[in-house]
């Protein structure tokens, strides 16, 4: 059921006042009078949380107490919305002036959007996590300009690896050695691996930068069936499936919800989460004790994160392109940079509010997701037909750890999907 946030006004006519807009990053002209400027953007909530509608209304407001002359309109969808309603937007001519969604590589390859330099300041622009802005960029221009960023971590029971006598793993062999302790106390599933349907995509990838692979090359071309990848999902089919080390549910039938699941009930010893698990664990009325590493990679030397991130985009006009600078440049303070991670359990864009929050100790369950930042690897979302190569390897890839099954095989035919 679609769900639209109310629509609010920045700034308005009960002022009485007009200002002049003067240009606010890039060379962008300056402009005068009343400028309403729409934006769409993604719903983060959920159940036990509020939506993202008052993050945005308390955003639209002191924006519009201190830019009198700019009204700003902001609906909020749930993320199964937003594309289907900007998309319909953009065919009818009405493409919004900014939006706040899960992509950007469709319309910068259209040549619809506006680059970071087109309409940031520079020290706006200067102050976004390098890893994060890298992956932003199309062509060697920015047109993503991230807005959430969340790392994915291997969180562990405390209290079943008490038991077993155990430590955090920092090498494939020791995670082995751990998931054969722990099926010897009987834990259901030692180390749950959720390759199913639901997001399959984000458990291979951990995996594969954890055996330093992952889906591009150093030049950020598809390399999906690489010998290094190939490998890796060998050793996960013969040491951890093979063994039965990753429960009663096949990895290929089992999905990242029901792993957390799992995992909550103290059923599941290990999985690998994003850190909105956090909030569930908080939540839950028996929490578990739960400690959070990076995933071991194959010798225990320092690989890459997985990353994810979700992207502001700027539709070109015009008319428009200083009022759209002024705001953007007003949603990447400090301040509302820091709120928007600290509410839903997300790392900050922006170096100084990383630098914030990792001196802070209120936010200290976000600090090993903290630490990765500068070292995350994202999808590669610059690529047109990303969405049809994730949707290849949510298909397929449990079949590549399955008895019988064949990595390279499974890999090959995802990467003929790619090309």
């Amino acid at each position: 059921m679609r769900h639209k946030a109310r629509t609010f006004v920045a700034a308005t006519a009960a002022l009485g006042l007009a200002a002049g807009l003067s240009g606010c990053g890039g060379n962008a002209d300056a402009e005068s009078g009343t400028v309403s400027l729409t934006v769409v953007a993604t719903n983060y909530g959920d159940s036990v949380r509020k939506n993202s509608e008052g993050y945005w209304d308390r955003v639209a407001l002191a924006f519009g107490a201190e830019h009198p002359g700019i009204d700003v309109d902001v609906e909020v969808y749930d993320p199964d919305e937003v594309d289907e309603k900007v998309a319909a937007l953009v065919e009818r001519g009405e493409a919004p002036d900014i939006v706040q969604t899960d992509s950007y590589s469709e319309y910068a390859a259209r040549d619809l959007l506006y680059s970071a330099d087109d309409v940031l300041s520079v020290p706006v622009q200067a102050s976004f996590v390098r890893s994060l802005a890298n992956a932003g960029e199309m062509d060697r221009a920015q047109y993503g300009l991230p807005f959430t960023a969340s790392t994915r971590l291997l969180y562990y029971n405390k209290d079943l690896f008490e038991r077993a006598d155990l430590e955090p793993p920092k090498t494939w062999d020791e995670l082995r050695d751990a998931a054969r302790a722990l099926k010897a106390q009987g834990v259901e599933y030692p180390i749950a691996v959720p390759l199913g349907p639901e997001e399959a995509e984000a458990e291979t990838l951990m995996w594969l930068l954890a055996g330093d692979g992952g889906y591009t090359d150093s030049t950020n071309s598809y390399d999906i069936a690489s010998p290094t990848n190939v490998a890796t999902l060998t050793w996960l089919k013969e040491n951890l499936v093979g063994e039965g080390l990753t429960g009663p549910v096949a990895p290929g039938d089992l999905n990242r919800g029901e792993a957390l699941d799992a995992f909550l009930t103290g059923d599941a010893a290990m999985v690998n989460a994003p850190l909105s698990l956090i909030r569930r664990i908080e939540d839950s009325s028996e929490p578990v004790p739960y400690g959070a590493v990076p995933l071991p990679s194959r010798d225990g030397e320092d690989t890459p994160a997985m990353g994810t991130a979700d992207w502001v985009i700027a539709f070109r006009n015009d008319e428009h392109r200083a009022a759209i600078g002024q705001f953007l440049d007003f949603l990447y303070a400090d301040k509302y940079v820091t709120e928007q991670a600290a509410q839903y359990e997300l790392l900050p864009v922006t170096t100084s509010a990383a630098d914030a929050m990792r001196e802070d100790k209120d936010h200290q369950p976000l600090w090993s997701g903290l630490d990765t930042l500068q070292n995350l690897r994202l999808y590669p979302v610059a690529e047109t037909n990303w969405s049809e190569v994730a949707a290849s390897i949510r298909a397929r890839i449990g079949k590549a750890v399955a008895p019988g099954g064949d990595p390279r095989k499974v890999l090959e035919s995802i990467a003929k999907t790619a090309e």
